[in-house]
């Protein structure tokens, strides 16, 4: 079983619910079936959205690629990120390192491109910074797939903000499936993605606010089920 290492801290819980779905993607039978993980859980990561909207805020990235050669000094064979708003710097933690870099972003576009044709409109549930960064721009085109976003940018950004000040529960999830409802009937939209790992803690509530049969993924899942494969292989 190969080691894998987890950029972490952004958020913590968001992590946490990595390394959750890590052990429930695992087809194991005992403690020593599971997938060996190194954790930097680092929350003292500069905030993405202080750089990439606001402007006010230091770059990630020096930090970033600082955890990534921990990660690779410690021993592990891969690395992974549970933010996909830091996936913006995946190209500099990939040339810091001489690991394969499982890329959330690729991963949830390859997923959507096997439920939707050609010209499928994707509805994106994350941060105004990914739409700013223009993250999933390039994974989407090449599969020609198109991005949509929710009118109401604020809302969901206030909602990952308060889940990260520990506001969870019934009322968030409400909230989340409210925005996504609203995204498919204004956009025409094919499918949704979950693409703000934040939300990924939200997602229990989801499915009732969608219209129904349209489907929906999570970014997190993907990258699980992505990281029980590196390990097995």
């Amino acid at each position: 079983m190969r080691t894998v290492g987890i950029l972490g801290g952004m958020g913590p819980e968001a992590t946490v619910l990595l390394m959750q779905r890590v052990i429930e993607a695992c087809p194991a039978r005992d403690d020593a079936g599971h997938v060996p993980l190194l954790v930097d859980q680092n929350p003292a990561v500069p905030s993405r959205i202080k750089a990439l909207i606001e402007g006010t805020g230091p770059s990630p990235e020096p930090v970033l690629v600082a955890m990534a050669r921990r990660l690779e000094a410690a021993g592990a064979e891969a690395l992974a990120m549970p933010c996909n708003t830091a996936h913006a710097y995946g190209d500099t933690i990939r040339a810091a390192v001489a690991l394969p870099f499982l890329d959330m972003i690729g991963l949830s576009a390859g997923a959507l491109a096997a439920v939707l044709p050609a010209g499928g409109r994707v509805g994106m549930l994350a941060s105004p910074a990914v739409r700013h960064a223009r993250v999933f721009d390039a994974a989407l085109s090449v599969r020609g797939l198109i991005p949509v976003w929710p009118e109401d940018e604020a809302a969901l950004l206030a909602l990952i903000r308060a889940v990260k000040a520990g506001r969870k529960g019934a009322g968030a999830e409400a909230d989340l499936a409210r925005i996504a409802g609203a995204l498919v009937r204004q956009t025409g939209c094919g499918a949704v993605l979950v693409a703000c790992t934040e939300l990924s803690l939200l997602t229990p509530g989801l499915a009732p606010g969608l219209p129904a049969a349209t489907p929906w993924l999570d970014s997190l899942d993907l990258l699980a089920t992505a990281i029980v494969d590196f390990a097995r292989g």
